[in-house]
C-alpha cells in the first residue's frame, strides 16, 4: 500500500488545528476556543489531546512557538505555521475533501 491508513481523529485534529493556526499564532487555549468558535461550539478540543498533538507537530517542524505574554497578561507559549505546516495543511484539506466527497456519494447511493 502507498500511502499507511492514518488515524482518522489523529488527522483531523492535525487538520483542525493547522487551520487555526493559518490566520496567525495562537496559544493552546486560543486554538481550542478558535475551533469551537467557528464550529459553533459542535467541536470540542481537550488539553489532553491538543498538547501531545502540537508537541508532534512541533517536532515535525509544521509549527513552531515561542513565548510570549498573552491577553490575560500571563506568560503562554504561542504556536505558529511554518512554510513545511502550510504545504501539509494543503495536503490535509485536499485530503479531507476527497474523503467527505466520498462518503457522501455512499451516503447518497447507499
Amino acid at each position: 500500500m502507498a500511502n499507511p491508513k492514518k488515524d482518522v481523529l489523529q488527522g483531523t485534529l492535525t487538520l483542525l488545528v493547522l487551520k487555526a493556526l493559518e490566520s496567525g499564532a495562537k496559544h493552546g487555549y486560543g486554538i481550542t476556543k478558535h475551533i469551537e468558535h467557528i464550529s459553533e461550539d459542535a467541536l470540542r478540543i481537550e488539553e489532553g489531546s491538543l498538547y501531545p498533538a502540537l508537541h508532534r507537530m512541533e517536532q515535525e517542524r509544521w509549527i513552531r512557538s515561542e513565548w510570549a505574554i498573552s491577553e490575560s497578561n500571563r506568560r503562554a507559549r504561542y504556536y505558529s505555521l511554518t512554510a513545511a505546516g502550510r504545504k501539509v495543511l494543503a495536503t490535509e484539506q485536499e485530503d479531507w475533501r476527497k474523503l467527505t466527497a466520498a462518503v457522501g456519494r455512499v451516503l447518497k447511493l447507499a
